[in-house]
């Protein structure tokens, strides 16, 4: 059995608004982000991870923000859409490890709800899908409050058929 590590990346500016969606959770404060479709950074990143697990590119090369098509899309159907490529090319999910990067606010309880619809997206069980959220201490944009970032690292396991 062939396993595949994916790592992916994403960081959104943050302006003046009223709340902005992170792992399909609509988190409520004084910001919104500022993006071409809704701004996930962890829908965008875990698209990354698993584009890239899989050798299939990134979430540039397949929803480009230069495509008025994306405009204010759902970041969902980015991440449903990388399911299916990742299992047409013949691999699943086997886990997955997230860290979103925010000074503020809080996130508390609404990680689970980001690992729930993870977990849902991808079929897998949610005890499978972990959601840390960290703070850069001041540092930085992110630490200054003018952005929000996330990482996610998975593992791509083969399905009959997929060896390489």
């Amino acid at each position: 059995m062939t396993t595949r590590i994916g790592l992916g990346f994403d960081i959104h500016r943050l302006v003046v608004g009223d709340g902005f969606r992170l792992g399909g959770v609509d988190v409520s404060c004084a910001f919104a982000v500022e993006a071409h479709s809704d701004g996930d950074a962890l829908y965008h990143a875990l698209v990354d991870a698993l584009m890239g697990a899989a050798a299939l590119g990134d979430i540039g090369d397949h929803y480009p923000d230069t495509d008025g098509r994306w405009k204010d899309a759902d970041s969902r159907v980015f991440v449903e859409s990388a399911v299916k490529a990742v299992a047409d090319a013949g691999f699943t999910v086997g886990n997955v490890d997230a860290n979103v990067f925010l000074e503020a606010p809080m996130l508390g309880d609404l990680k689970q709800d980001m690992a729930r619809n993870i977990a849902d997206i991808l079929s897998i069980d949610v005890a499978a899908v972990s959601v840390k959220a960290k703070t850069f201490e001041g540092l930085g944009p992110i630490g200054t409050g003018q952005a929000v970032a996330a990482q996610v690292a998975l593992i791509l396991v083969s399905t009959s058929g997929a060896t390489s």
